[in-house]
């Protein structure tokens, strides 16, 4: 029976279900989804944490409108568990625009 590797790393799983929802301006390029190519303007950014607790699913809407757009790369891996830090990179990734995606 192989031994588990004490130095490995196996992150615990964020809560099922949580989620961060901001609102900021997308740069020059805007950001890419799945469902219409670019989009650009005032965004509504909204990450949960996948059913596995490992990954994370990202939509963007135009803010005040109903309709929410997969963003282009989404799900991606949950870095580390750390839904905070990786929605936070994401948001500073919209500001700079370029046609955005998750990863």
């Amino acid at each position: 029976m192989q031994q588990p590797d004490p130095d490995r790393r196996h992150p615990a799983p964020a809560a099922t279900g949580a989620t961060y929802v901001d609102e900021v301006t997308a740069g020059p390029g805007g950001v890419m989804t799945d469902d219409v190519g670019v989009i650009t303007g005032d965004l509504t950014v909204r990450t949960i944490v996948g059913d596995d607790g490992h990954s994370a699913h990202t939509t963007v809407q135009y803010t005040g409108a109903e309709e929410w757009y997969t963003l282009t790369g989404s799900p991606v891996p949950l870095p580390d568990g750390d839904l905070a830090g990786y929605h936070q990179s994401l948001l500073d990734r919209i500001r700079h625009g370029h046609a955005a995606e998750a990863t």
